[in-house]
């Protein structure tokens, strides 16, 4: 089987390995960068505003 590109919607980059929350795509990169990230590391506030993201997106 063959795996299909999608857009990230963290990083935005077309990628295919990865996860489906809400039927938004987050890559496998992104993903585990995202699992190992301290709440006190400056790249943690994007990670949650990319996130939110997958909801505005689902109400919209």
């Amino acid at each position: 089987m063959e795996k299909v590109a999608q857009r990230c919607i963290v990083c935005e980059l077309e990628r295919s390995d990865g996860i489906a929350i809400c039927e938004q795509f987050i890559c496998q990169k992104c993903e585990q960068e995202m699992v190992n990230t301290d709440v006190q590391d400056e790249k943690y506030p994007f990670f949650i505003h990319q996130m939110r993201r997958i909801w505005l997106r689902k109400d919209a």
